[in-house]
């Protein structure tokens, strides 16, 4: 069998939305994907802060900050983060449109500190929501390495996540910004808010993918990505076999060869055997 190269996005694909346990079944596929040669990889929007509880587990490597930052082993083999003028720029935009954020770098994540009650206020009780709002109001909840943003100390930043309670404040943001970034909307749920991520236009997930792959000698035809959300659109479109998961957006099943069941229904080991990775 060929070597396949396997990326996983975490919150929604291997493990439920804000949680850094993946379920036994995941652990068990991924052990044997890499026991029959395969090499298995996260990629995630996560930056390499918030990916250091999942790095206990057997990976080959990471795809952090939504393709920012990427290692194979313990090389980084990409590190790409915003110019400091560009990062400023956005920094003034989302405050002159009533935009919370969440700055991203490399070893530590610094929020607005109105952005936790603002979560509290539009997170239904009962935890309904799109996977990017409830990773974000769960890390915030348990300061997972995200703090104040009295904090931040002007570190080099990878991602903006942000979240406005007018969805019309966003998308003129969009608009503005479209030029020299990347701005993914996620969702909107009742028109309470809507959450999106900003990033740079020299790297996404695809391209990230397509970096590992290169390094490794893998054909690209020879990758398989497992996602859930917006922003696994161009890993899902990269890959030689893209899976979605069943609590997947309708959007990514459309796109992806193959649905596989929900993250807390073994979903993970039923793609793995499915696509033949064991």
């Amino acid at each position: 069998m060929k070597k396949k190269a396997i990326f996983l996005d975490i919150d929604g694909t291997l493990t439920v939305p804000g949680q850094n346990v993946p379920p036994d079944s995941a652990l068990e596929a991924i052990r044997k994907a890499r026991a029959a040669g395969n090499y298995v990889f996260l990629c995630s929007g996560r930056n390499y802060s918030m990916l250091k509880p999942l790095l206990k587990y057997p990976f080959d490597g990471f795809i952090a900050s939504s393709g920012g930052y990427v290692a194979v082993g313990d090389k980084v083999i990409y590190d790409c983060p915003m110019p400091k003028e560009q990062s400023e720029t956005v920094t003034e935009l989302l405050k002159n449109n009533n935009i919370f954020k969440t700055v991203e770098c490399r070893d530590g994540s610094y929020t607005d500190e109105e952005f936790k009650e603002f979560l509290k206020k539009t997170a239904s009780a009962d935890g309904t929501g799109n996977s990017e709002l409830l990773r974000w109001r769960q890390q915030v909840e348990k300061s997972l390495d995200i703090r104040p943003m009295s904090e931040y100390k002007g570190q080099p930043v990878y991602k903006f996540v942000v979240m406005a309670p007018n969805e019309d404040d966003l998308l003129e943001t969009a608009r503005v910004l479209a030029e020299e970034l990347n701005v993914q909307i996620m969702g909107s749920v009742q028109g309470a808010y809507i959450n999106g991520e900003i990033i740079g236009k020299d790297f996404d997930k695809g391209t990230a993918v397509r970096c590992v792959c290169s390094y490794l000698d893998i054909p690209i035809g020879d990758s398989v990505g497992f996602g859930d959300s917006m922003n696994d659109r161009e890993m899902l479109e990269t890959v030689g076999i893209s899976v979605c998961m069943e609590n997947g957006t309708e959007a990514m099943k459309e796109i992806s060869d193959v649905i596989c069941p929900a993250v807390d229904k073994d979903g993970l080991y039923a793609g793995f055997e499915k696509c033949g990775l064991f």
